[in-house]
């Protein structure tokens, strides 16, 4: 862990974030009288995966020809389907 005032983020940045990137330190702890105000990270990976209410609830179809395939009619008797 580093600890930088906030002149010295703001003078030094660049050298932050690539000690950062690079992985020299975990993080930059931020202080402003001693106390600590803000931490600067490495943005964390983009999965790439779906997010939101449906992730891993509602199925992801490869192709539109598999979407018009699904018979829906048990859905509407109430008998089961997708989900």
């Amino acid at each position: 862990m580093t600890t930088a005032s906030i002149f010295e983020a703001k003078t030094n940045l660049s050298k932050y974030i690539s000690a950062i990137v690079s992985k020299e330190v975990p993080y930059v702890l931020i202080v402003r009288n001693g106390k600590p105000v803000a931490k600067l990270v490495p943005l964390e990976e983009e999965t790439g995966g779906r997010i939101g209410v449906g992730a891993g609830i509602i199925p992801q179809l490869k192709s539109p020809e598999e979407f018009n395939s699904i018979d829906v009619t048990e859905d509407f008797e109430g008998i089961g389907g997708l989900l």
